[in-house]
C-alpha cells in the first residue's frame, strides 16, 4: 500500500491500467485489470492486493481499495506516511 504518485498513472486499454504508488521513499509499479474504484487518482491512499514479479519488477494486481484516510493502509505505512508529511 502507499500513495499514488502524481502524473504516474496510465491507461493500457478499458480495463488496463498502470501506475506507481509510493511511500514517499520507495516506488513501486502496478499493474492492475478490472473497474477502477470511484475514488482512484494521484496522491490518493491506496492498497492493492496481488502478486509480485521480480524479473519484470511489477506488481499484478487483482484488487485495488481506495480510501480517502489510512484506514486501509497497513498501519507501518500510514505510520511512515504521517512522519514524512509532518516533516
Amino acid at each position: 500500500g502507499g500513495m499514488i504518485k502524481e502524473n504516474s498513472i496510465t491507461k493500457i486499454d478499458s480495463l488496463t491500467t498502470v501506475f506507481i504508488i509510493t511511500d514517499y521513499k520507495n516506488e513501486l509499479k502496478i499493474k492492475y485489470s478490472g473497474i477502477l474504484p470511484d475514488l482512484f487518482r494521484e496522491g490518493q491512499g491506496v492498497v492493492a492486493n496481488g502478486k509480485y514479479f521480480s524479473d519484470e519488477n511489477i506488481f499484478i494486481s487483482d484488487e485495488l481499495l481506495v480510501k480517502h484516510d489510512e484506514n486501509y493502509m497497513p498501519p507501518e505505512v500510514a505510520k511512515d506516511l504521517k512522519m514524512k508529511v509532518s516533516k
